[in-house]
């Protein structure tokens, strides 16, 4: 087998994916996670003693020092979409990014990947954007010779994006269109960035440059709210929802946090919605990483059927009725 490499974030909705690309790729891999007990299931992602589970938190710079004894290679993979209790996005996205490139520095890593995100800017008006741009600066002055990456949004199956507004197409007659739904996405496929890391990692020539990946469409944030309702068979209103409103109930919804529930929409994630988020023009990307984008249309549908009224029957029923 290949060198370990440690994944921080290993048992996520990405970092399983890219856990099994390095797997199939032969790497050794040490899977970094606060919570072990929840990442059991990954040891089946490649063959009898590759991939180990260890503890560790991006916040705690002894235990992510732990996690890279004896790596040769380290991705960090760990974000939040919203903050809630001690995981603020200034300690995950910049003080953590940094504990993992100080520390793989002093273990003599030879290669690291940064996840950050497109539209990452130190001077952004969301917290999101502005620490993942603290976060790049922080592990380049520590590792010089790190690769970041920026997805667009991430989908596939069990994507925090798709399956959150079809849920909410299935519970409520409106879906609001944020700032009139102008806003431009480039969604990128899960497996597509896992392959793009993986390929990544195994280049020296892709040390120290940036990549920002996205999928070969763009879309208005109305068109993907416009797929979901078409693929799930939904019927809900597409209400217009003008920034200042949507920035009140983001405010408003964030107290859920408050009591452990994950908030339907922050004013933080309303701030972002102000910016497009997609390629920047003459940007490195997915065909510099060698893979070939895969588009929304081939894959979401293929998971948005359980949204429909039957669900996997759906057309069965319409057939009998």
């Amino acid at each position: 087998m290949q060198g370990l490499v440690a994944v921080f974030g290993g048992s996520g909705f990405l970092g399983a994916q890219v856990v099994r690309a390095l797997a199939k790729r032969g790497h050794r891999i040490r899977v970094a996670v606060r919570r072990p007990g929840h990442a059991y299931r990954m040891r089946m992602l490649g063959d009898v003693g590759q991939i180990e589970i260890i503890q560790a938190n991006v916040r705690a710079p002894q235990s992510v020092a732990r996690a890279l004894d004896g790596a040769q290679a380290c991705v960090n993979l760990v974000g939040v979409l919203h903050e809630g209790g001690r995981q603020k996005f200034q300690s995950i996205h910049a003080m953590g990014a940094q504990n993992v490139a100080e520390a793989a520095a002093a273990a003599g890593v030879t290669r690291l990947i940064q996840v950050s995100a497109i539209g990452a800017d130190a001077d952004s008006n969301a917290k999101y954007a502005r620490t993942k741009a603290l976060g790049e600066a922080a592990v380049l002055k520590a590792f010089p010779g790190a690769t970041i990456v920026r997805p667009s949004i991430v989908f596939g199956q069990g994507d925090s994006f798709f399956n959150r507004f079809a849920n909410m197409a299935t519970l409520s007659p409106v879906l609001p269109l944020i700032g009139g739904g102008a806003t431009r996405f480039q969604p990128v496929f899960v497996g597509d960035v896992a392959n793009a890391l993986a390929n990544a990692l195994a280049d020296p020539a892709t040390a120290g440059k940036v990549y920002e990946l996205g999928g070969p469409g763009i879309f208005t944030f109305k068109a993907l709210m416009e797929l979901i309702v078409r693929e799930t068979g939904r019927r809900p209103i597409l209400l217009p929802l003008p920034f200042p409103i949507a920035g009140l109930i983001g405010a408003a919804a964030e107290l859920t946090s408050l009591v452990g529930i994950a908030p339907a929409l922050t004013k933080d994630q309303v701030e972002l919605l102000k910016t497009d988020n997609v390629v920047s023009p003459g940007a490195l990307g997915l065909k510099d990483l060698g893979v070939v984008p895969t588009s929304v249309e081939a894959i979401v549908p293929s998971y948005l059927f359980r949204y429909r009224r039957g669900g996997q029957y759906a057309d069965a029923l319409v057939s009998e009725s």
